[in-house]
């Protein structure tokens, strides 16, 4: 059986827009998984640590027959190739790359939570990931779209576009 995924990704040192760009063409390349549609580039200030650079973010919606936690192993080994190295929470890093949805299923496992926390409460995933189906439901939230415009009308706008789509496809 086949999954509609979404990842969200994130990088802000060592030329962040290329960590981004070469996550997407090895997100691409992933066994029994094709990469379905890919947001724009945006840039974030970071959460946590202030003292860090800003960050691109973006979204990617794969269509794979991978399970969850062999998607989170392949997800993991790009961040390594990356120069990944998880010091500091929230800290500064070369590329971080989320399972934010996996369809709609609900997963509660030790190494993984599906959806993402988080992801509901943060415009850096809500605006990339409302621009591929601002209908896509989060489980147990609601719809991306109606979220990141809640959060827009409480909060002072967080991220901005940077550019459109690399147009990556498998």
């Amino acid at each position: 059986m086949r999954a509609r995924t979404f990842v969200g990704m994130g990088s802000n040192i060592d030329q962040p827009l290329g960590h981004v760009r070469d996550a997407l063409l090895q997100l691409a390349a992933l066994p029994s998984t094709r990469l379905v549609a890919e947001s724009s580039f945006y840039a974030s200030l970071p959460v946590g640590p202030r003292n860090q650079p800003d960050y691109v973010n973006a979204v990617a919606e794969l269509n794979t027959a991978l399970a969850p936690l062999v998607l989170l192993a392949h997800l993991q080994r790009i961040e390594r190739r990356h120069g990944r190295v998880r010091i500091q929470r929230w800290g500064r890093r070369t590329l971080d790359l989320d399972l934010l949805l996996f369809d709609t299923r609900i997963i509660s496992h030790p190494r993984l939570r599906v959806p993402h926390p988080c992801m509901h409460l943060r415009m850096f995933v809500l605006a990339p990931l409302s621009e591929l189906d601002p209908e896509v439901l989060i489980p147990g939230k609601g719809k991306a779209g109606m979220l990141l415009d809640r959060l827009q009308r409480r909060h002072e706008p967080t991220v901005h576009k940077l550019m459109p789509p690399t147009g990556n496809r498998n």
